[in-house]
């Protein structure tokens, strides 16, 4: 049997692990959002940055990848993954379903945000979250570079995201 992994953000260009197959997919009641502090990878405890994460939504959806985990690397995958993105415990780890464009349906390991964790931070205005993005920097490097890969990486696999798009081209202003 398949494992697969939703990536919507970071998991888009720097999956970590050995990929036999992707596919755009469809995660139905969650959105995308720079909703998480980060205090370990795109900032610090003193001056925290911004990453990604699935906010619960009625409604909402959110489009990105499936990524099929190639065989025989599923345990070293998930210990991986676990190590990655449960650092701080604000991720909680779901085996969700999500519709790929084939109209398949399978089951994904998922990391969607603890809202009561003290590191979500849900609904800050986009040009607050554009000038925290500027200027953060933690252990994986500049926050910037963080959203442009993903901005850019969305837009090669022919997904638009208006908030992405939008913080972008005003990161660009603030660095200018």
């Amino acid at each position: 049997m398949t494992m697969w992994v939703f990536g919507y953000g970071s998991l888009l260009w720097n999956p970590g692990f050995p990929v036999a197959r992707q596919e755009v997919a469809r995660l139905h009641g969650y959105a995308r959002s720079f909703c998480m502090t980060s205090i370990h990878h795109r900032g610090t405890e003193e001056s925290p940055g911004l990453v990604l994460a699935l906010d619960e939504v009625d409604g909402a959806s959110c489009k990105g990848l499936a990524l099929a985990v190639a065989e025989g690397h599923e345990d070293q995958t998930l210990a991986e993954l676990r190590e990655r993105e449960l650092i701080s415990s604000a991720y909680l780890e779901r085996e969700l379903d999500v519709e790929l464009n084939t109209g398949d349906r399978v089951r994904a390991v998922t990391y969607v945000i603890d809202p009561h964790h003290v590191q979500y931070c849900g609904g800050l205005p986009l040009e607050e979250q554009a000038r925290i993005i500027a200027r953060a920097v933690g252990g994986r490097g500049p926050n910037t570079e963080y959203l442009f890969n993903t901005a850019e990486h969305l837009a090669e696999i022919g997904l638009n995201d208006p908030d992405l798009e939008w913080l972008t081209q005003r990161v660009r202003g603030l660095l200018a």
